[in-house]
C-alpha cells in the first residue's frame, strides 16, 4: 500500500504546482491587460478632446463648409458615369434609369441651400469677439470672454482654448491687442479701432 500511495501523492502535488503556477500567471496577464485597457482608454480620450479642440478651431476660422464642399462636386461627378453607360447600352429600361438620377441630385440641391443660409447667417467667433473687444472697456483675459459670450449667445458654445486662439489670431493680425499682467494675458480692442467707436457713441450722446 506505500508504494502506490507514494506515486499518487507526487503526481498530485506536481499538479498542484502547476496549477498554482498557471494560475499566477493568468492573473499577471489579466493585470498586464488591464492596464492596457486604461492606458488605451486614457489615448482615446484624448484623442477625442483634441478632436473637439480642433472642430471648434476649424469653426472659429470660419472653414466649416469647406470640407462639405468636395463631397458635394464628387456626387454631381459621380451622377453622369451610370448616365453614359446606360446611353450606350441598348434597351428602354436602362436609359429611364439614367434619367432619373438627374431628378434625385436636383432634389437635393433645395435641401442643402437653406442649411448654407442659416450657417451664413450667423457671425462667425471672430466677429463676434471683434465687437465685443469694441464693447470692452477694460482688458479682459480669455476665460472672461467665453463666458461674457456664453451668456450673450446661449445658443453656442465657446470653448476656453477656442476663444484663446482665435484672440491670438485677431493680435497676430493686429484686430486686437495682448497685455501681459504677471502670468496673466488680457486682450482689448486695438486703438486704432476703439477711436471711430468712441467717436460714434459721442456723436449720438449729442444728438
Amino acid at each position: 500500500m506505500p508504494e502506490t500511495v507514494t506515486p499518487a501523492t507526487e503526481l498530485t502535488s506536481h499538479y498542484v504546482a502547476q496549477v498554482t503556477s498557471d494560475l499566477e500567471r493568468n492573473v499577471k496577464e489579466q493585470e498586464r491587460i488591464t492596464a492596457e485597457i486604461a492606458s488605451l482608454q486614457e489615448q482615446l480620450a484624448a484623442v477625442q478632446h483634441d478632436h473637439t479642440v480642433l472642430v471648434n478651431v476649424q469653426q472659429a476660422l470660419g472653414i466649416t463648409q469647406a470640407p462639405a464642399q468636395p463631397e458635394a462636386e464628387a456626387e454631381s461627378a459621380a451622377v453622369p458615369s451610370p448616365r453614359q453607360k446606360s446611353d450606350a447600352a441598348p434597351g428602354g429600361k436602362k436609359t429611364r434609369k439614367s434619367t432619373a438620377a438627374p431628378k434625385k441630385a436636383a432634389a437635393k440641391k433645395p435641401v442643402a441651400k437653406p442649411a448654407d443660409a442659416a450657417k451664413a447667417a450667423q457671425p462667425t467667433l471672430v466677429e463676434l469677439i471683434r465687437r465685443h473687444l469694441l464693447e470692452l472697456k477694460e482688458p479682459r483675459s480669455a476665460a472672461e470672454i467665453s463666458a461674457e459670450l456664453g451668456q450673450a449667445h446661449p445658443e453656442r458654445q465657446f470653448a476656453d482654448k477656442v476663444v484663446r486662439v482665435t484672440l491670438e489670431g485677431l493680435v497676430a493680425k493686429s484686430h486686437a491687442e495682448r497685455t501681459k499682467q504677471g502670468r496673466s494675458v488680457f486682450y482689448t480692442a486695438p486703438k486704432s479701432a476703439a477711436a471711430p467707436e468712441a467717436e460714434a457713441q459721442h456723436a449720438e450722446t449729442e444728438h
